[in-house]
């Protein structure tokens, strides 16, 4: 999101690699077809003979079609992809909403696991694990030192519901380790990061991706903001990468009146699907404001792309990603399985806002947000380049255009203020965060005495926290700066505070603490406050422009 620097500044090229990989979910199907139980082989089947007869040396036939089958899915677009059996379940589990584990969140400092906290009413939580603590060794075998990874730990710590884990662990108000015997059960994997109100009438939802608990989240969550008095709404749907289609069908649904087109999907095999609002939505006049940038994807642009064409309310931010491509979860009996792209997604005014990729080039196209990037377009509206072949128009008659992601009514470039040279190398080498969680764990005591954000903010003194962490960086080789850390001060300040907010009260506390200053927010307001956040739907929209219904 625009103001998580911390993470995001001047790392494009990393981030955009990696979200490569974390944007190929669409729609999926879990039951067997006969594509999964029938593909022909012919002459790759040929081949492995071959080879598995008269190769010079021995080799083993499962790793080279394990090696293979990326190859062949890379060779079409970037969003099909195979899926080894030993990974299946971790890629899934992320969205269906739930896992089995022993209910904590941690980190690796040191080559520790230090949980930074515990799930409440969890499984570890029952047997007395506290944040702060140190696990030291699993089921009796030591668990520290350069070998540990978050792959190793989730490994070990997962497992199936009702089965034991025995931990040792560190507590700095014990005087030696403590054993812990703790069941695994299920642990609910939320997506709806926050939801609270921004003044006496607005109602702010932050959600960080479209998993299979997410509508219920988000309805629970619109519903509370509701009670609070929220007469509007700001649902943040920046870095959100994607997920399930149906779950932004059914949020972008409690906003429109009956028979809108939400979204369809169409493919060469794949017979066109509309989806259409069924009136029963509980928010179909309050105004509304959807924050986007160029993470973005996939299910978040569905939504948006629903409300903008809908003329239902704003979108305000940065373009979006641009993935209008829908994959098919295809399984095969080895417990692996692809997802392959069987059709694209259309927005209701009949966009396509997938961006151009050319087949077998997934390189060039993870690169596309680099090139954004180099271009200015996070910073100029006017370096965004829009084919303006494709026109088209909302229930409004507004032109909106297709061949690349979703463009906001409202641009507003990437936020650099108090970003400097210093700010960049601390928050690179993930010195803001280390150094919260250190000033957590030696405060704990006194910091858990807050009930608030307002009075733990009133805790954490601007001055104290900016000089101690000064000292704490050139401890880690990062040499002061004076007039850059000056520059970056109030940057500085506002995300270690949201840092240590986090590790006492929770995501909800980091969000309030991080957004005091998100200018994509603030002028969010500012269009809620001119009344621009609902714009009147036509009773009869032209056909044309909806689609068949």
């Amino acid at each position: 999101m625009n103001n998580e620097k911390a993470r995001f500044v001047w790392v494009p090229l990393l981030v955009a690699i990696a979200i490569a990989g974390g944007i190929l979910i669409g729609k999926f199907f879990s039951a067997e077809t006969p594509l999964g139980r029938n593909l022909r082989y012919d002459k790759i089947e040929s081949l492995l003979q071959c080879i598995e007869q008269q190769y010079v040396d021995t080799v083993n036939r499962n790793d080279l079609i394990e090696n293979v089958m990326p190859k062949i899915l890379g060779e079409l677009d970037p969003h099909s992809a195979y899926i080894p059996a030993k990974d299946l379940e971790s890629v899934n589990e992320e969205l269906e909403g739930s896992f089995s584990g022993i209910g904590i969140q941690f980190n690796i400092l040191n080559d520790t696991i230090n949980v930074v906290s515990v799930i409440s009413g969890g499984p570890s939580e029952k047997v007395g694990i506290l944040a702060g603590d140190r696990i030291i060794s699993v089921n009796d075998t030591s668990f520290v030192g350069e070998g540990i990874s978050n792959e190793r730990v989730m490994k070990n710590l997962r497992g199936p519901k009702g089965t034991t884990v025995k931990l040792e662990i560190l507590r700095k108000t014990a005087k030696k380790p403590l054993i812990y015997e703790v069941t695994r059960g299920d642990i609910p994997v939320n997506s709806v990061d926050a939801a609270f109100m921004l003044d006496d009438k607005s109602g702010y939802i932050k959600v960080s991706k479209f998993g299979r608990t997410t509508y219920d989240e988000f309805i629970t969550a619109l519903s509370k903001l509701n009670n609070q008095g929220a007469k509007r709404f700001i649902i943040d749907l920046r870095g959100n990468s994607g997920g399930l289609m149906d779950i932004a069908i059914n949020m972008a649904n409690e906003f429109l009146p009956s028979n809108r087109l939400i979204v369809y999907a169409e493919g060469k095999a794949f017979q066109r699907e509309d989806a259409i609002s069924n009136g029963t939505g509980t928010f179909q006049t309050e105004p509304l404001v959807v924050l986007t940038d160029e993470w973005s994807a996939s299910s978040s642009e569905i939504f948006a792309g629903a409300i903008q064409d809908n003329d239902r309310g704003l979108i305000v931010g940065r373009r979006t990603f641009g993935k209008g491509l829908v994959q098919q979860q295809i399984p095969f009996r080895d417990g692996s399985a692809i997802r392959l792209t069987v059709a694209r997604y259309y927005t209701p005014s009949g966009r396509c806002i997938q961006k151009e990729y050319q087949m077998g080039k997934a390189e060039d196209y993870s690169m596309d947000i680099v090139n954004r990037y180099m271009h200015g377009e996070f910073f100029n509206a006017d370096s965004i380049k829009q084919n303006k072949e494709l026109v088209f128009h909302t229930v409004n008659g507004r032109e909106v255009y297709g061949g690349g992601g979703i463009m906001p009514d409202i641009f507003v470039p990437r936020d650099t203020t108090g970003v400097t040279s210093y700010f960049n190398n601390v928050a690179n080498e993930g010195l803001l965060y280390q150094y919260a969680f250190d000033y957590t764990d030696k405060q704990r005591e006194k910091l858990s005495e807050a009930k608030s954000v307002e009075e733990l903010e009133a805790m954490l003194e601007p001055n104290m926290l900016l000089n101690n962490f000064v000292q704490y960086a050139a401890q880690k080789g990062i040499r002061p700066r004076p007039v850059y850390i000056n520059i970056s001060r109030k940057l500085i300040v506002n995300t270690l505070q949201a840092y240590i907010a986090r590790n006492i009260l929770g995501e909800e506390a980091f969000y309030k603490l991080l957004l005091r200053d998100d200018e994509t927010l603030r002028k969010a307001q500012e269009a809620l406050d001119k009344g621009e956040g609902y714009l009147e739907i036509p009773a009869n929209p032209k056909d044309e422009q909806m689609g068949s219904l």
